[in-house]
């Protein structure tokens, strides 16, 4: 895990330590002074000199932080473990600041026994802060935000394994079920899966599934044990305590996906701006042309299977799912798609919406959510999702998106859905941030010239 990571990850004992180490430092100044002087002492005491005390603190204590072990494992330490490092942690604290002071000949100008209640507090502080935070997390942990698991092994292996990897307080995994290599085809149909765990000792079995599974879009981990030279972009990780080699077709980096989330935050702020505006001018039309709700909502699925609220501005009539089947022989595309030109189930204002694409921005919603990302595959329904193979579920490996490179190649002149999910397969395995600029723009000018519109 990189630095960065580490950072993102630990953010919150980050901050809390900062707050301890300043809180404590000012507490033990003034408290100390002001029991020694019956009086609150002014901060410009000694000429100041305890700004630099102040500086001298802050400086060593997100050294050690950083350069040595105090967030390593932090989640997974118990009680005396934690105590253990933050008295260390602030031993050495201590110690650095004393030397430094000595060696300026500047020690006799500062408080010694402010710096030992500073010690005793901060400890304290750092301890009781730091297993509230954990607490915390641990009811945080539980909900949905948790990656789900999928261990594929064989029948004999099941029982050891499911003690092992059985979820764990702040694992960040939730344990969803096993299946051997005969049954695991639909429990990644049936459940939302967004990693699998193998352990199969058959080599001939355990490569084609890997591949299988890696074509799919899952980020695969392999037993350490059962090492596999055709894992793709193959690193070391660990799941509860287990060694594992960890694989994926084009796996994103912590930063991509941070940058990644910023922009689209960024863009779905922007975006839902005029997404009000949009409303204010175009509710009362379609209201007049066809009373009912103004926003379309409909279940869509995403990311590894995972069902949200699909928000549009609504271009059709109130029944238009309903009279769907019976205009099936007019669709024009070849697979699990419905598309037709002169759609008879939409509103006349709707067929301005869709040709300027501005039906789509209330998506910019479900991008503020997280549902869906700027840039991404276009989220399928649930009849759709039902005929998908494993091929076609390939395309859900990543966030779906308001746009994609589906949408700039020309969306209405792709007639085959096989070429949708071979478009959509090329972005996930090219993905880059400067890709997905390239996209947006595209997007930008693809709908003012209305190319490829429905």
């Amino acid at each position: 895990m990189t630095l960065g990571e580490k950072a993102y990850k630990n953010l919150g004992f980050i901050l809390l330590d900062l707050l301890c180490v300043l809180g404590t430092f000012f507490g033990s100044f003034y408290g100390y002074l002001y029991l020694k002087d019956g009086a609150f002492p002014s901060f410009d005491i000694y000429d100041g000199a305890y700004r630099i005390v102040i500086a001298l603190i802050f400086l060593t204590h997100l050294f050690y932080a950083f350069s040595g072990e105090c967030y390593s494992d932090v989640l997974r330490r118990n009680f005396f473990e934690e105590s253990r490092v933050i008295v260390w942690h602030n031993m050495k604290l201590l110690g650095t600041i004393l030397f430094v002071l000595f060696f300026l000949k500047e020690s006799a100008t500062y408080s010694r026994m402010v710096l030992a209640i500073f010690f005793c507090l901060n400890t304290l502080c750092m301890t009781v802060c730091r297993q509230i935070w954990k607490k915390h997390l641990l009811k945080a942990s539980s909900t949905s935000h948790n990656r789900h698991l999928l261990i594929i092994t064989e029948p004999e292996r099941l029982e050891a394994l499911q003690s092992q990897l059985a979820p764990k307080a702040y694992s960040g995994y939730d344990l969803i079920g096993t299946a051997d290599s005969s049954s695991y085809l639909k429990a990644i149909k049936e459940n939302v899966v967004d990693e699998v765990l193998v352990c199969l000792s058959d080599e001939a079995t355990r490569g084609p599934l890997i591949e299988s599974l890696l074509d799919i879009g899952l980020t695969v981990h392999i037993d350490i044990g059962q090492f596999i030279n055709e894992a793709p972009n193959a690193r070391v990780n660990n799941i509860n305590e287990r060694s594992v080699i960890t694989a994926a077709v084009n796996p994103i980096t912590f930063r991509q996906a941070f940058i990644k989330r910023c922009i689209d935050i960024v863009g779905a702020v922007i975006g839902l701006v005029f997404t009000a505006i949009l409303f204010i001018i175009f509710a009362p039309i379609i209201f007049i042309q066809s009373p009912g709700h103004i926003i379309f909502k409909q279940k869509r699925v995403g990311k590894n299977g995972r069902i949200f609220n699909f928000y549009k501005f609504r271009s059709m009539y109130p029944d238009a799912e309903a009279r769907k089947q019976a205009l099936m022989e007019q669709n024009k595309m070849n697979g699990l798609m419905f598309k037709m030109d002169n759609d008879p189930r939409i509103i006349p204002i709707g067929r301005f919406l869709r040709r300027t694409s501005l039906d789509e921005f209330p998506q910019f919603w479900n991008v503020l959510k997280g549902d869906m990302s700027l840039v991404g595959t276009r989220p399928p329904t649930l009849d759709e999702y039902e005929k998908y193979t494993l091929y076609h579920a390939s395309r859900l490996s990543i966030k779906p998106g308001i746009t994609g490179l589906w949408q700039i190649s020309g969306r209405s002149n792709i007639t085959d859905f096989e070429d949708v999910v071979d478009l959509d397969r090329e972005y996930i395995r090219n993905f880059s941030l400067t890709e997905d600029l390239r996209i947006m723009i595209r997007t930008i000018l693809v709908v003012f010239t209305h190319k490829g519109a429905v």
